[in-house]
């Protein structure tokens, strides 16, 4: 058995419960069938097993280094393992043929990503940075620019970074002050970046930096912000490179994914002189003031990248402890009194079997959303016009949950995980303790926490005038309906599913009416978090619908850990709602000086 991730739950994910076999009935995907996806898990399976999981510990325990020269040193092995990625053609697997790929269902690509996700976090960053680069180039870029970035990115050829955050600014992009300024059909950057990943490596030929910028006269907060390519090389007619303007002011030391560089990028600061003259040379993307609308793009596919990435180190560690506790033998069940009989191996303990329960649940569910949320995007690609659009409103609606709830609850799943090896769970001996560091990141990546819940409830909930929340509605209800319809248990953890639902949709019209914003949004941590376990309730009720009629072991795990959430998670919603019903202020009127 795998301890990376497990190839029957991929399996049943993909074609037992989201039928991705069905999308070769579409022109898209026509030339594609169940042969080529098992193909594609097969290598993604020995690409994660081979070469990218062994090279997990060495990313960590030899993290990068500043050199006095502004450059990076890196263990070769990162290199390696991302080179045998290149060459296995993932990198641009879901892109057409005309960009170098196979045209994969997104979903597809998703779940065998995943696997190089469990297998080392720090490693597939660079992969998962590199190919939102280049989706949004492919999207929103001109022929040129794809031709000169995108293509050389989905190639692997060069590596991608996302360039937001400023010293002073954060999450708070209104208040980016890196300067754009027009220098013939280009323009000089001027201005620092922070916590950027793989800003400065030399695992690719060149660095493709994309930067959110303020052009001259451009109005404050985020409306004045554009979108600009800035490569950290920049091609001669002859082919010759010359370095761009951009220089590493330094590292950030993470506690996790330490083999994915982290960087302090100065632009513009005269270290390198592209054409003799400081800033680095940039190139505008789509029109001014788009800025961040055309980054959302990237920062979209980022986050279900995130919510992936996060069920899948919860998923690997779920499986560490398992095996662990199969095959460590310790103590006695309570009803045996003989101090001679033999020691059981602890997963006969209910404690720990309990422990490992919520792990299954969190872990499967997890990977389950974020499995549904790709599937999304190939529906949107072979539906008509009016199903493209409402697919696009509950995918818009669904991922800040699936960006947030794995990185909350599959970082749960690996505190519980330590907790089952017990005092070995924290010793640098098993990975255990590993994946729990390299998860942590993941509550921060790509927005916090809170910034996803004010995304969720001041603004996803009620667009389209409720829309959205509308779709979402229906969906959960269709399954609560076929539940219904069903045999044994169904009917109950479907009524319990479409009880809390009802809950739900009350509380979430009574905040949208709430007209003051720092009212309505003080709690809106609590409000993603129960969407959270709302949403993954739905998941495991509508698993549980596609295990019906199977009696493997297999599927009664399923079944197990469904059951498990429904009775026993989804409940926990009840307080945050009540606290959400209340509002009672309990927040907003501390005083910063009180505390």
């Amino acid at each position: 058995m795998s301890l990376i991730l497990s190839r029957r739950d991929i399996e049943f994910l993909l074609f037992d419960w989201l039928g991705v076999d069905a999308l070769s009935d579409h022109n898209l995907y026509e030339t594609l069938d169940r042969d080529i996806y098992t193909g594609v898990l097969d290598l993604a399976e020995r690409l994660a097993a081979d070469v990218v999981a062994p090279v997990n510990k060495i990313a960590d325990s030899s993290e990068p280094v500043m050199l006095p020269d502004g450059s990076v040193a890196m263990p070769a092995e990162i290199g390696a393992a991302l080179e045998a990625l290149k060459q296995s053609g993932l990198f641009s697997a879901a892109q057409p043929a005309e960009y170098g790929g196979m045209q994969l269902p997104f979903v597809v690509e998703k779940a065998a990503f995943a696997w190089i996700q469990a297998a080392s976090p720090a490693v597939s960053g660079y992969v998962l940075l590199t190919m939102a680069a280049a989706n949004l180039l492919v999207e929103h870029g001109t022929t040129e620019q794809i031709d000169d970035f995108a293509l050389p990115l989905l190639a692997g050829e060069t590596f991608g970074t996302m360039c937001l955050s400023e010293p002073h600014a954060g999450s708070s992009l209104g208040d980016v002050r890196t300067r754009a300024v027009p220098d013939g059909d280009h323009y000089r950057l001027f201005g620092n970046k922070m916590w950027i990943s793989g800003g400065e490596h030399s695992l690719s030929s060149s660095i493709t930096h994309l930067v959110l910028a303020r052009p001259q006269d451009a109005p404050p907060g985020v409306k004045g912000l554009s979108l600009f390519i800035v490569p950290r090389d920049l091609m001669a007619a002859d082919g010759t490179s010359t370095r761009n303007d951009v220089s590493l002011a330094g590292l950030n030391h993470k506690m996790g994914q330490r083999g994915t560089v982290n960087t302090l990028l100065n632009f513009g600061e005269g270290r390198h002189r592209p054409q003799g003259a400081s800033g680095a040379i940039g190139y505008l993307v789509g029109a001014h003031g788009d800025g961040l609308k055309l980054m959302f793009t990237m920062m979209n596919e980022a986050r279900i990248g995130v919510g992936t990435s996060a069920a899948a180190i919860g998923y690997t560690g779920y499986l560490h402890a398992l095996d662990y506790a199969r095959s460590r033998p310790q103590g006695r069940l309570a009803s045996d009194r003989n101090p001679s009989s033999s020691q059981v191996p602890i997963i006969e303990h209910a404690d720990v079997r309990r422990m490992l329960l919520i792990q299954k649940s969190f872990v499967e569910g997890g990977l389950a959303l974020n499995l549904y949320c790709a599937s999304l995007v190939d529906r949107i690609r072979v539906g008509s016009a009016s199903q493209r659009a409402d697919l696009g409103l509950l995918l818009d609606l669904l991922t800040p949950i699936a960006k947030s709830w794995p990185s909350q609850f599959c970082l749960e799943a690996n505190s519980l995980a330590i907790q089952v090896h017990g005092g070995y769970g924290y010793t640098r001996d098993y990975n255990v303790e590993q994946f729990y560091r390299d998860n942590r990141l993941n509550p921060i990546h790509e927005g916090t926490h809170g910034i996803q819940a004010l995304d969720l409830l001041g603004r996803k909930v009620s667009m389209a005038k409720g829309a959205a929340f509308d779709l979402l509605r229906a969906e959960i209800g269709s399954s609560c309906e076929r539940a219904g319809q069903a045999a044994g248990e169904l009917p109950e953890l479907g009524e319990a599913v479409e009880a809390h639902l009802a809950r739900f949709a009350e509380i979430t019209a009574r905040l949208i009416d709430i007209e003051d914003p720092d009212t309505r949004l003080a709690d809106a941590a609590l409000y993603l978090e129960a969407a959270g376990h709302l949403v993954i309730g739905w998941i495991w009720l509508d698993l549980l619908l596609a295990c019906e009629g199977e009696h493997s072991d297999f599927h009664a795990g399923k079944r197990m850990a469904g059951r498990y959430f429904i009775r026993r998670e989804l409940p926990k919603i009840d307080p945050l709602l009540d606290t959400l019903h209340a509002m009672d202020g309990l927040v907003r009127e501390a005083d910063p000086k009180w505390f």
